[in-house]
């Protein structure tokens, strides 16, 4: 009925929706990482910023949030979803790969960093068990940001990369007693026996947890697999959400914490064939929620309380960087990464991150740190978190700086030829090079390979190939390779970004050159015409092509019709993923450099 509908009620909804879906999205285009984007609109839009200007300005409650406590309840869940994605990701074989690092260089420094940090905040007058939860809760590092910043960089396998992610995991798992160890200091509340009081948060949490263990055990797997048989995605999407909640749930009800309970259903999940379909569907709301939780986070940040201890923040800031990062740099070193590695490592773990919100306000909010303290360490780590895209930028120069210079065998070392007699040039030394490099010879077609992977070049020259060691983004060392006088370029490795740079260099110094390259699917083999490919090559559809003229000749249909059908279907893909203008392009090139052509 028109006119019951209290727009106020939908208020803070419709600014958390804002932030999600334009302000974000705005912040990303100007490269400013998500996760300072949401707490830059908290504390612009909550009651410390425009929020506490409604009494004068009424018309300021449209756009901001008066009561931060009334997106409490989503921002506990956005935390619940982060653990239970960490769950899926927490699988044993991953831990059992990554034991060395996880185990040893993680744990260790958490434990290194939270005991240090947490006898220098005892030392200027904390007591005993905030100094400690201050020592843990900055002991730790932005899992979300840290992520985000290699993934974008495309260096996740880097040695840098996968150590940090070792550290992280550490610290995941390590959350998880943490938040229990502040229910059981909450669980005394000032009186009666510790003994009494961790024997009882103890049997409390051994229950809940066995029960979620139990009937995830024994229903999980059955539940997915009667909702999958549905196919339906909006049954799996509740039958997701019902576990990551119904789990929190149950763990609340037993005094923990809901992210506990969600954890636990997270790992019991990473055991199923479920696992993947779970965390995409999981995805769009873990990060909308979690966006809630920062955003809860920026409303707390009281720039008055800021501008009251502003050198207190920064020292704290400052300290926090400097020791986390020695003390990860020697562990690093201790576990015999290189000085490029371990320094990168130790700058980008060293900042704070955001379970040092979730640990400080769940103690604040049951009264075992003083509001002055927690605000103040809160305030360095949103400090260090807004500097980690800088420090990322730093870090990476500086360990290009430290790095030792290659040594390159012998058989790597050789130039390329100068003598420019027009050959092919395939880019990669892999499986795919080398299947490529002996169909150019079976059919007398004269070519080189180039790798930047020393060993893969070393093998081929053994093998007898005509391979050299470079990197084939530069356009200086394709001009050395003969890109002038070349006949085709087959660009075959499987770094997405790598083969992009690589069409972009020798387009740029030949535009008549056939260019045929890998593309990891029909998405990327697009964006490869549109910059100038003649011929892409999907693996994905590739693969579906080959299988069906398996699958046909295998069910009697005779092979010519089977070959003819293949390569109609092959045509009719190309000319979908082209561009209208690339056909016209390619049309006015010579006869000699048009697809399949070489």
């Amino acid at each position: 009925m028109a006119g019951t509908v209290d727009p106020s009620a939908y208020r803070d909804a419709v600014v958390v929706l804002a932030t999600a879906g334009v302000v974000v999205p705005f912040a990303k285009s100007l490269r400013i990482n998500s996760v300072i984007a949401f707490v830059a609109c908290g504390a612009l839009l909550g009651p410390f910023g425009l929020g506490g200007l409604v009494s004068t300005l009424p018309f300021l409650s449209t756009i901001t949030v008066s009561n931060a406590e009334a997106l409490a309840g989503p921002a506990e869940l956005g935390v619940a979803f982060l653990l239970f994605v960490i769950g899926l990701e927490l699988s044993l074989e991953r831990l059992l790969t990554m034991r060395r690092l996880v185990f040893g260089l993680g744990l260790g420094q958490v434990g290194l960093c939270a005991g240090v940090i947490g006898l220098i905040a005892y030392a200027l007058g904390q007591p005993a068990t905030p100094a400690l939860i201050i020592g843990f809760g900055l002991a730790l590092s932005s899992t979300a940001m840290v992520v985000e910043l290699f993934a974008g960089q495309r260096r996740t396998t880097t040695t840098a990369g996968r150590t940090s992610f070792a550290i992280l995991l550490a610290q995941d798992l390590a959350v998880i007693p943490l938040l229990f160890l502040i229910s059981v200091l909450d669980a005394q509340n000032g009186s009666g026996s510790l003994v009494a009081g961790l024997l009882q948060a103890f049997i409390q949490a051994f229950a809940a947890i066995l029960v979620i263990t139990v009937i995830g055990r024994f229903a999980l797997r059955p539940l997915f697999r009667l909702v999958a048989s549905t196919h339906s995605a909006e049954s799996f999407m509740a039958a997701t959400l019902l576990t990551a909640l119904g789990t929190g749930l149950i763990a609340a009800a037993a005094g923990l914490s809901m992210g506990l309970g969600a954890f636990i259903a997270g790992l019991l999940l990473a055991e199923t064939e479920f696992r993947r379909a779970v965390e995409a569907t999981i995805d769009p709301f873990k990060s909308l929620l979690i966006g809630v939780f920062f955003l809860t986070v920026g409303m707390g940040v009281n720039p008055a309380e800021i501008a009251a201890h502003p050198i207190a923040i920064l020292a704290v800031a400052a300290g926090l960087l400097a020791i986390k990062g020695l003390i990860i740099f020697l562990l690093a070193r201790r576990f015999r990464l290189s000085h490029a590695g371990a320094l990168e490592t130790a700058i980008m773990v060293a900042p704070g991150g955001e379970f040092a919100f979730v640990l400080l306000n769940a103690a604040g909010g049951v009264g075992l740190i003083g509001h002055e303290a927690s605000s103040v360490a809160l305030a360095a780590v949103s400090l260090t978190m807004v500097a980690l895209p800088l420090l990322a930028r730093f870090a990476r120069h500086l360990a290009q700086r430290l790095a030792p210079p290659v040594v390159l065998p012998d058989e790597a070392q050789v130039l390329p030829p100068g003598d420019h007699a027009p050959r092919a040039i395939v880019v990669g030394g892999g499986r795919v090079g080398r299947l490529v490099s002996s169909m150019l010879e079976e059919h007398g077609k004269s070519h080189i390979i180039i790798d930047s992977d020393a060993t893969l070049i070393t093998g081929q020259r053994r093998a007898g190939r005509p391979a050299f060691y470079g990197d084939a983004t530069q356009p200086h060392f394709l001009q050395l390779c003969g890109l002038k006088d070349a006949t085709a370029l087959i660009v075959t490795i499987d770094n997405p970004r790598a083969v992009d740079e690589t069409v972009r260099a020798a387009r740029a110094l030949r535009p008549d050159l056939v260019i045929v390259a890998r593309a990891r699917d029909a998405a990327h083999a697009r964006h490869l015409y549109e910059i100038g490919v003649n011929d892409a090559v999907p693996e994905t559809i590739e693969a579906s092509l080959q299988l069906s003229e398996a699958a046909l000749v295998g069910l009697g249909v005779p092979m010519g019709l089977v070959i003819a059908s293949v390569h109609e279907r092959r045509d009719d893909f190309r000319a979908q993923l082209k561009p209208a203008d690339a056909e016209a392009a390619e049309r006015a090139l010579p006869r000699h450099a048009r697809s399949r052509r070489l």
